[in-house]
C-alpha cells in the first residue's frame, strides 16, 4: 500500500474508491486520477479522501513509477511549450449582449457591459430594497 499526500484536494471531503476491473466514470480529478494509475497495471484499488490518495498495489507490484503520475497530473507547463500571452487571452471583439436587454441603461461601463441582463436586473432590485428599508 501506498499513500501519497496532494497540495490540493481532489475529492472535496467526500470518498471517492477505485477498483482495478470496474469501470471508472467521469472527468472528476479523483477519477483521472485512479484511471491513469490503474491504467499501470500496478495498481489494484484506490481511495481518495479530499487530497490523501491510498493505492493497493497489486500483487508482486511495486510503486516505482506511480509518484510521477500523482505528480504530473495537473502540470500545465511542459517543457517546450510556450505559454500563452495576454494577447492570446482576450477575445478579437467583445461578446454581444444575449438577451440585448440593459434595462434601458446606455451609461453603462464596460465591465457591466459584460453582466449578463439578468444579474444587473437583480442587482438593480436589490439595491432598491435595500435603499426602501434603510431610507
Amino acid at each position: 500500500m501506498v499513500r501519497f499526500e496532494l497540495n490540493r484536494t481532489l475529492s472535496g471531503q467526500g470518498h471517492d474508491r477505485f477498483s482495478a476491473g470496474s469501470a471508472i466514470r467521469g472527468d472528476r480529478p479523483s477519477a483521472v486520477l485512479a484511471r491513469r494509475l490503474i491504467d499501470t497495471g500496478k495498481v489494484a484499488s484506490v481511495h481518495v479522501y479530499a487530497n490523501i490518495v491510498t493505492v493497493d498495489l497489486a500483487k508482486g507490484q511495486d510503486a516505482s513509477g506511480l509518484a510521477e503520475i500523482v505528480g504530473d497530473l495537473y502540470q500545465y507547463w511542459l517543457p517546450g511549450v510556450e505559454p500563452p500571452t495576454f494577447d492570446d487571452l482576450e477575445p478579437a471583439e467583445a461578446p454581444a449582449s444575449s438577451s440585448g436587454d440593459t434595462g434601458g441603461d446606455d451609461g453603462l461601463s464596460e465591465a457591466a457591459k459584460r453582466v449578463p441582463a439578468h444579474l444587473l436586473e437583480r442587482s438593480k432590485a436589490a439595491r432598491e430594497r435595500w435603499a426602501a428599508k434603510n431610507g
